[in-house]
């Protein structure tokens, strides 16, 4: 079953604004976060916690 681009939890991907490269996988809902998510999460590279923020 093929999932719908209006799929209320929709999988994104969360870069790290270090420059690193690194993403985190997650799901959010639609309707409690309609803008673009950001965490404050663990980069393993630089290793401390950085801002990570969602793309498209």
């Amino acid at each position: 079953m093929a999932a719908k681009s209006t799929d209320i939890r929709p999988v994104v991907r969360l870069r790290s604004t270090a420059g690193t490269g690194f993403t985190y996988v997650t799901r959010k809902n639609r309707r409690n976060d309609p803008d673009r998510m950001v965490l404050r999460k663990y980069d393993p590279i630089v290793r401390r916690h950085v801002e990570f923020r969602e793309e498209r």
